[in-house]
């Protein structure tokens, strides 16, 4: 039986001002846009923190979320929790061929025995950077003297997690090819447990870390030569998405490759980079 305190939280109603003042918090604080139609789908994704810190309304989730004493950490989980993250191993496969039939041939005759340095910003759950990996270790099978490695960002830590992890549902790599599955992926033991693994010496290629688009400026040391950020600016308005490029070009080497999802576009920003394919973009 459910607690009666309990079930008051799963009948809590968000107001238009309470949606209001969230949605205009979550704008400014990860450019993602919620326009009112959008209240249902944010009153639902909240309620599960609200039945976790025990709060009956959201006037004191609010309360709690911006009050005197802050609240940092819900403010990540609040943001974790209305972060979209849909994604797929070999997502648009048209970039995953390019990369492998025009850039990864230039760019291995060009950088000589250092690193290769990948950045999958927006990176969800993993699998486009994981597909990115396998992607190059199969380009490189066979060679030595050869190295790279990914960075994977995203601004949910949840998410992260999982990223870290690199375990995902069979149904979830059931669209890729066997010989690859068979490669990369380690099937549990468990014959209860439908999910597999990705291999150790992939994982190791790869590091992860939080980072918000909306950040002044990205703590990133290095300079990439390929960035993806694909299926992510489509939730940002027109000038945060010409903002987030440009700060995302500034660590692109010059000559390197930048990527969008098939739903994105350039036209009519004063960004950094010059047309190769649809989406697909070179550092000028």
């Amino acid at each position: 039986m459910i607690d009666p305190a309990i079930s008051e939280i799963y009948k809590a109603k968000m107001s238009t001002k309470e949606f209001e003042k969230l949605s205009s918090f979550i704008y400014r604080e990860t450019g993602i846009k919620m326009p009112p139609v959008k209240i249902t789908m944010l009153q639902s994704r909240l309620q599960k923190r609200l039945r976790h810190l025990k709060i009956k309304t959201f006037s004191e989730y609010i309360d709690h979320v911006f009050g005197e004493n802050g609240a940092d950490t819900e403010i990540i989980h609040m943001i974790d929790v209305v972060s979209t993250n849909k994604t797929d191993f070999f997502r648009e496969p048209i970039h995953f061929e390019y990369l492998a039939e025009n850039i990864l041939p230039e760019l291995y005759e060009e950088i000589g025995s250092r690193p290769l340095k990948i950045w999958s910003a927006g990176c969800s759950s993993g699998e486009e950077a994981y597909t990115i990996a396998m992607t190059i270790s199969e380009f490189l099978e066979g060679s030595s003297g050869y190295d790279y490695n990914i960075l994977g960002t995203d601004i949910s830590t949840d998410i992260l997690q999982k990223a870290v992890n690199a375990i995902y549902r069979e149904d979830r790599i059931a669209n890729i090819p066997m010989n690859i599955r068979k490669k990369y992926f380690l099937k549990s033991k468990d014959p209860l447990n439908k999910t597999a693994r990705i291999v150790p010496e992939l994982r190791r290629r790869l590091s992860w870390r939080r980072l918000n688009f909306m950040d002044q400026v990205y703590d990133i040391k290095e300079q990439y030569d390929i960035i993806f950020c694909r299926n992510v600016l489509i939730y940002f308005d027109r000038s945060t998405q010409e903002n987030v490029i440009n700060k995302l070009c500034m660590h692109l080497r010059h000559g390197g490759f930048f990527f969008l999802g098939h739903s994105e576009s350039i036209m009519g920003m004063d960004v950094p980079v010059k047309t190769l394919k649809p989406t697909i973009y070179r550092k000028y």
